[in-house]
């Protein structure tokens, strides 16, 4: 059995993590992290895990962990792991990374993005950005795995096929990002207080998403080229859990649906977690977050609005699920070798 360590399992990305270890069948919970629980009970802060385990919270340790595990997971603030993580990959653990510190190749995107710089810069090209369906084989010899941000493997999963194919004008791409209040975290303040979150669809980012870099970067990988620009806003909206990212790209030709539809089978023809939906039939005919909730699939749809050749493509993804935990144990898997379908096959929850 692998042993595994989660530090910052009390967070909702954490508990996640933790609900989703705790079913597979090829790894046993070392060693779990929290300053604020330490001493306490998972299932007091996880309600959900009540008799599943009688694992408690340490506090951080890393002598501990390095001796305690073979693999760890680092859910903890941005500009956290970053301090972390360079210690353990010395003492020879591989690392699965969820917050935004090993995602972006260039350490110049840190101060624009994040405000801060990247202390340990050598490290990035070292990690492996975690998206599967792009970069599989490299995460296989990884010993650093970056997760993706949520909102940014929903519009990069959505785009990457069109990128691939440089169907539209790389400078003028709009992505429109909808969020469920889990995105907040679990740390309450006053814009997500429920007198003041719910019934919203409050725009919090309309401009300057740091997800932005992400998407650039990868797509501008898949496409070969420097030139994919993206203008990106932001929404929460009046759900726990779910991203829609509707996608806006304005086509180079005019084009078909089939030339659409064989671009997108093409790219994710052989993809576990990918599901291309455009049906004729039933209620849900396009991605809907609802339909994925507790799943780790991502939706992908889309349509072509003749009037202007414009090619709308939607993603929907669980944040918690395919925008953080589920892709995370997927990478593990891939680490280590096994079915990347371990422990994640479950369906989405319906209806929730």
């Amino acid at each position: 059995m692998l042993r595994v360590g989660v530090i910052g399992g009390s967070g909702y990305t954490g508990g996640e993590l933790l609900r989703l270890l705790l079913g597979h069948p090829q790894v046993e919970i070392a060693q779990t992290t929290s300053r604020e629980y330490g001493g306490e009970y998972v299932f007091r802060v996880h309600p959900n895990l009540r008799g599943l385990t009688s694992l408690q919270f340490a506090k951080p340790d890393l002598e501990k962990t390095v001796k305690e595990c073979d693999l760890v997971f680092t859910a903890t603030p941005h500009g956290v792991s970053s301090k972390l993580v360079p210690r353990l990959l010395e003492a020879g653990l591989k690392v699965i990374d969820l917050s935004a510190d090993f995602r972006l190749k260039n350490p110049e995107g840190y101060p624009q993005w994040y405000g801060w710089s990247h202390p340990h810069p050598e490290l990035l090209q070292k990690a492996v950005y975690g998206v599967p369906e792009l970069h599989r084989s490299d995460i296989g010899k990884a010993q650093l795995v970056a997760c993706p941000g949520c909102m940014a493997v929903a519009s990069i999963l959505a785009l990457a096929p069109a990128a691939k194919e440089r169907l539209f004008e790389e400078d003028k791409v709009v992505v429109d990002v909808k969020i469920g209040s889990s995105g907040a975290g679990a740390k309450p303040s006053r814009s997500t207080h429920h007198a003041e979150r719910a019934g919203v669809i409050r725009p919090y980012k309309p401009t300057g998403h740091r997800h932005t870099a992400e998407i650039e970067q990868e797509l501008n990988w898949v496409a070969g080229s420097g030139a994919v620009k993206i203008s990106m806003s932001a929404h929460a909206v009046n759900v726990v859990r779910g991203i829609l990212a509707t996608a806006h790209l304005f086509l180079k030709e005019k084009i078909g649906l089939a030339e659409v539809w064989k671009a997108y089978r093409g790219f994710y023809q052989n993809e576990p977690f990918i599901r291309l939906v455009r049906d004729k039939k039933g209620l849900y005919k396009l991605p809907d977050p609802k339909t994925v909730i507790g799943s780790n699939f991502c939706d992908i749809g889309f349509d072509l609005d003749k009037h202007v050749n414009r090619l709308v493509v939607l993603g929907a993804i669980d944040n918690l699920m395919k925008g953080a935990a589920g892709i995370a144990v997927q990478n593990l898997n891939l680490m280590m070798g096994w079915d990347e379908r371990t422990g994640l096959l479950p369906p989405a929850l319906y209806p929730v």
